[in-house]
């Protein structure tokens, strides 16, 4: 038996374009040859009529011209037929992300989702021949001898593929072929138990993804640029980390949500997981015990300054709350965290409340030449005061900046956010309105992390209530909060 039959139907295919970018450029041409599980083969082309004109750079390099276009059908004319030839086949093409991403987006104007297995050849002539530099198309024909008779034309650099396909019959034995493209299509390490048509299903966009276990609640819940690149490196990564393997023995459904890009995503994971605590999610999980500092007013005779108090996070008001330093996830974290800061400023741990010292008796710190000298008098509470709220700048968490709920656009959604809190996504004025309605969540660090993060980069957001346009920019900050 050979490789090809060893397989399941298979389409090779080459598209000619107007240009690279899948999203503005059109298809000029398709070329597809079909191959079932017998190894019968059959070929079809088409010219496509892109509707748009051809770069003359183009032309010189396909020899597809604007007049040989003009009677050609549109896209739209041809759908029907070409997804006929594609369904239920493996998709194969050289750098399969292009071709693949040019249907895609054809079939997605005429509002269809267009979904395939996909097998790259450029990383399959990798995998099967790593002693070699190069895996380009023209590398192939060389390197294999391969026939072309019009370089550039679709149906010809698909035809192309096939040989390329038969000389691995002839080379390498069957399982080696089939294990090959398993891996390279992620279908080697997917559980059994799992349903295989999710392979398919799996979107190849930003969002948010959660693993159930056999009581239907959420194992683990992650975000993803691309859902299936990184659903499926769990389970390919299964057999060399414990933690991975535990984690697709216990999966038993698997669902996701998509989002309009990656700020989403990361906002909608923080949101589930503080919703549902997965077991895998420790990171991200909940903290009862989220405190910071906040500085408080202190005496010590006639001398003025600030002492570090500890406050926990259900009792501030968060984006209101001046002069807090750091979010902590225990009462542990800060007071290591002060300390250290501390030591490294020569501040005086007793005046701040970290060592106990008899009134008037200088701290362990001075006597070691590591305090300033406020204990006994030789630094005012003032200055110290002063150094204090210096080195704790960078730790400073920040007041919400606008004066309510603001939305930020990502694609076709709005993020609605209030007090560094995420309230949600909306597509309408209506579901803004139904949000703001909800009310805001608890304060939650990781999602201010994200906004801390990612409004500047935004530039501007909108207010909520009245419209108004805010810039946004923040000074940078050289330390991370715990």
């Amino acid at each position: 038996m050979s490789a090809v039959q060893s397989h399941q139907p298979m389409v090779f295919v080459d598209l000619e374009t107007t240009g690279a970018t899948a999203t503005v450029d059109r298809i000029t041409e398709i070329g597809i040859v079909e191959v079932n599980e017998e190894g019968e083969v059959r070929e079809w082309s088409s010219l496509v009529n892109p509707q748009t004109p051809i770069p003359g750079f183009i032309q010189g390099l396909t020899g597809i011209t604007d007049d040989m276009v003009a009677s050609a059908p549109t896209f739209a004319e041809l759908a029907d037929e070409v997804l006929s030839r594609l369904h239920g086949r493996l998709f194969v093409a050289h750098n399969a992300r292009f071709d693949y991403g040019f249907l895609k987006n054809e079939f997605k104007r005429l509002g269809l989702d267009f979904k395939a297995p996909v097998l790259c050849t450029v990383k399959l002539s990798r995998q099967l021949y790593p002693q070699h530099a190069k895996h380009s198309l023209d590398a192939l024909i060389e390197r294999h001898g391969l026939h072309m008779p019009a370089r550039h034309r679709a149906l010809a650099d698909a035809a192309v593929l096939w040989q390329f396909w038969q000389v691995l019959g002839r080379q390498f034995e069957p399982d080696v072929v089939r294990q090959a493209v398993s891996q390279l299509t992620g279908r080697s390490s997917w559980p059994t138990h799992l349903d295989p048509a999710l392979l398919d299903a799996m979107p190849e966009r930003h969002g948010v993804y959660l693993f159930y276990g056999d009581n239907d609640l959420p194992l683990y819940i992650g975000k993803a640029n691309n859902l299936r690149q990184r659903i499926l490196s769990h389970f390919s990564a299964d057999h060399r980390l414990a933690k991975e393997m535990s984690l697709s023995q216990q999966v038993r459904r698997i669902d996701w949500i998509e989002t309009e890009g990656e700020m989403g995503a990361l906002l909608k994971e923080a949101q589930l997981i503080k919703q549902w605590q997965p077991i895998h999610n420790r990171r991200l999980r909940r903290s009862n015990e989220l405190c910071t500092w906040r500085l408080v007013p202190m005496q010590s005779g006639e001398d003025e300054g600030l002492k570090p108090e500890l406050a926990w996070a259900r009792d501030l008001d968060w984006g209101a709350q001046q002069q807090v330093y750091g979010l902590f996830g225990s009462q542990r974290d800060a007071v290591k965290t002060l300390r250290e800061i501390a030591e490294g400023a020569q501040l005086c741990l007793a005046t701040l409340g970290l060592d106990k010292v008899p009134a008037g008796r200088p701290c362990f710190g001075y006597q070691l030449h590591a305090c300033s000298g406020v204990c006994v008098g030789q630094e005012s509470l003032a200055a110290h005061s002063a150094r204090l709220q210096n080195v704790l700048t960078n730790w400073q968490v920040r007041v919400w900046p606008f004066d309510g709920p603001v939305m930020v656009r990502e694609g076709q959604a709005w993020h609605v956010l209030d007090a560094w809190c995420y309230l949600g996504s909306a597509r309408t004025q209506a579901d803004v309105q139904a949000l703001l309605k909800q009310g805001r969540p608890s304060f939650d660090k990781d999602t201010y992390k994200i906004l801390v993060s990612w409004l500047p980069k935004l530039g501007s957001v909108i207010s909520v209530n009245d419209g108004e346009v805010f810039s946004v920019s923040f000074p940078a900050t050289s330390a991370t909060l715990d």
